[in-house]
């Protein structure tokens, strides 16, 4: 007796990775983004060969790592009792110019 074989199925069959995520990363969500906006956003992301959401989060991650002026100058006020001598800021300024 013949083995039979079964027809192929009606719509092809696509196995895909199952992705899994170590944790829980928070999303944020923007609503009400103006078109002109959101097609010069899709623009710079296609130049730069990224998803738009790659190119939006590279953006707020770097964004985000950066402090304000207004943190900076809060650190200040921590370390406003340090006593700094002049001639080792001076130091300090030509190190970091000749490194530039």
């Amino acid at each position: 007796m013949a083995a039979t074989t079964s027809p192929p199925p009606p719509f092809p069959i696509i196995l895909a990775p199952s992705w899994r995520h170590i944790g829980d990363m928070p999303s944020v969500r923007i609503k009400n983004v103006p078109e002109d906006t959101h097609r010069v956003l899709r623009q710079r992301a296609a130049t730069a060969h990224q998803s738009l959401q790659e190119y939006l989060r590279s953006r707020v991650v770097a964004k985000a790592s950066r402090p304000t002026v207004r943190e900076v100058l809060a650190r200040g006020d921590d370390e406003a009792d340090a006593v700094v001598i002049f001639a080792d800021a001076v130091k300090a300024v030509r190190a970091d110019r000749d490194r530039r």
